[in-house]
């Protein structure tokens, strides 16, 4: 949880126990402003949410581009490798056909 998901929260239930005070009390002004909190709360946690989800999508692209980039050198390794052992089999056939 991000301190906007936090803070949203916190004001959507300090926001209901105003609302909640305002009408027990018979305060229209103070049960506005607490319905007025609980929708910048939701505002806030939403905008909370927004940032966690886009941020899981950042990891998620940069863990499948770090695997992809590993699968890659893991294949260049093999063709070096490949092509190393092709070329110590020819000059091991080299030494044959030149030798004794």
């Amino acid at each position: 949880m991000n301190k906007e998901q936090a803070g949203g929260k916190g004001e959507q239930a300090v926001g209901k126990l105003k609302q909640r005070v305002g009408e027990a009390v018979g305060n229209d002004n103070l049960a506005k402003k607490g319905l007025k909190d609980q929708v910048k709360g939701a505002a806030k946690e939403t905008w909370g949410d927004a940032k966690d989800a886009a941020n899981k999508i950042k990891e998620s692209r940069q863990e499948a581009a770090s695997e992809k980039a590993a699968q890659k050198r893991g294949k260049i390794s093999r063709s070096v490798d490949n092509a190393k052992e092709k070329v110590k089999d020819k000059i091991e056939d080299f030494k044959e056909r030149h030798t004794a």
